[in-house]
């Protein structure tokens, strides 16, 4: 553990705070801390985030939050806010492991794409390819005419699915349709199921719509889809080959489907969620069984820095590269119009979507307080993050459940008017 770290380990108030007090120290991971007016950057003004988060906190809208900012290759803001256990009113730490949920798609996406650019998949290749159950003809789930709500009749798919349908959310398996409600009944998924017994019995299941005409969220089922394509191809359980082809080298020792050892596991935050207008502690389960890729992970912030700066990076971090930059501009780049527009909380005009992110093609439209080519992808947990190449800018917002939104928008602000050059 690095010195910060350590130094964020022994705080017990409620409120602990790392970042640009310690310019020359060095994280756990391998992004360094900066001064703030080095990288174009108010530290003044970064000082208004703390009081944002802990009014949110003391609203009791959350437990607690950490936060983090790093331009151009330094970490100028990094602090932790309120409890990780708010039962136990423990101190949340800068190094607690939090639940990504589909934050971790992106990750799944890179996966992916690190295979593609091997020459091993084709984003044009059926699902088929992979996973044999998929090979019968598809078949897409409408509406009975003059029939009940609910009841269906099935039409040919036009099309078998793809890889790329997956990664773009275009592929109208399980997406909360028709199909969807079919899947919640013939394809259930037992806590014995790993990703090779469960994906299979998705191949039956019938499609929401015709593959590509919409973007509809696949919030489970697609990315597991992708997750155990790569099982396949690389000859290896998913959550080996992100640990020796991604998590490994860009250092992120505390990223994983599970934490079989005591220091981690006591390190994950717990997830909260209002009962009768108040924060609780609610159960929460890491799977050691079936590795998720569309919503299984957890990380600490500063891994998850790597991760995203890697992406910054166009695919390179400290002389590892994942990707090369014109696969990560492929990935970044809108590949769906202005279908996602509106769709799952999305704003109603200004958005895109690439391969496992979305992207701000106009952020006055979108009303959202970050630049144009900003990419993401936040989590049902409540963690978020955006990567800004135009400002050359990383900002993570991570909390576990809770009324997040406002926190969140006051963070997005906060990070903005940080910004002096």
């Amino acid at each position: 553990m690095s010195t910060v770290s350590k130094l964020a380990a022994v705080l017990v108030g409620a409120t602990a705070v790392i970042g640009a007090t310690w310019p020359s120290a060095t994280l756990a991971g391998s992004i360094p801390t900066g001064k703030a007016e080095d990288v174009g950057m108010s530290y003044e003004r970064l000082e208004r985030i703390g009081p944002a988060m802990q009014a949110r906190i003391d609203a009791g809208e959350i437990a607690g939050v950490v936060t983090l900012v790093a331009r151009r290759g330094r970490i100028v803001h990094f602090e932790a806010y309120g409890y990780s256990d708010i039962a136990k009113r423990t101190p949340m730490r800068t190094d607690n492991i939090f639940g990504l949920a589909s934050s971790s798609k992106p990750i799944t996406a890179v996966a992916i794409m690190m295979l593609v650019e091997r020459g091993d998949i084709r984003l044009s290749d059926p699902v088929s390819r992979f996973i044999p159950e998929f090979a019968a003809a598809a078949q897409v789930a409408v509406p009975k005419a003059g029939g009940p709500e609910g009841a269906y009749d099935l039409v040919p798919a036009t099309r078998p699915i793809t890889v790329a349908d997956l990664l773009k959310h275009g592929s109208g398996l399980v997406s909360g349709g028709l199909g969807a409600r079919v899947a919640n009944e013939t394809a259930q998924r037992t806590p014995q199921d790993t990703l090779a017994t469960y994906i299979p019995k998705l191949g039956a299941v019938p499609l929401d719509f015709q593959p590509g005409t919409l973007w509809r969220y696949s919030g489970l089922a697609g990315f597991d889809v992708l997750s155990r394509i790569v099982e396949v191809v690389a000859k290896q359980p998913y959550d080996e080959f992100l640990r020796d082809n991604i998590f490994e080298p860009l250092d992120m020792p505390d990223t994983g489907f599970y934490f079989g050892d005591r220091q981690r596991a006591e390190r994950v935050a717990m997830m909260h969620a209002r009962r009768d207008g108040k924060l609780e502690t609610t159960p929460r389960e890491l799977s050691s069984v079936y590795f998720s890729g569309a919503g299984g992970l957890a990380a600490s912030v500063e891994d998850y820095l790597q991760f995203t700066q890697m992406l910054l990076n166009g695919g390179e971090l400290n002389g590892k590269r994942l990707l090369g930059p014109r696969t990560v501009e492929l990935m970044t780049s809108n590949h769906t119009g202005d279908m996602v527009n509106g769709q799952f909380g999305r704003p109603a005009r200004g958005m895109g979507f690439g391969l496992g992110m979305q992207v701000v093609l106009d952020p006055i439209a979108a009303e959202l307080a970050v630049s144009k080519g900003a990419i993401s992808w936040p989590g049902g947990t409540g963690v978020a993050h955006w990567i800004e190449p135009a400002e050359e800018l990383v900002s993570i917002y991570f909390i576990q459940g809770g009324q997040g939104g406002p926190a969140r928008t006051a963070f997005e602000n906060a990070v903005r008017q940080a910004i002096i050059d």
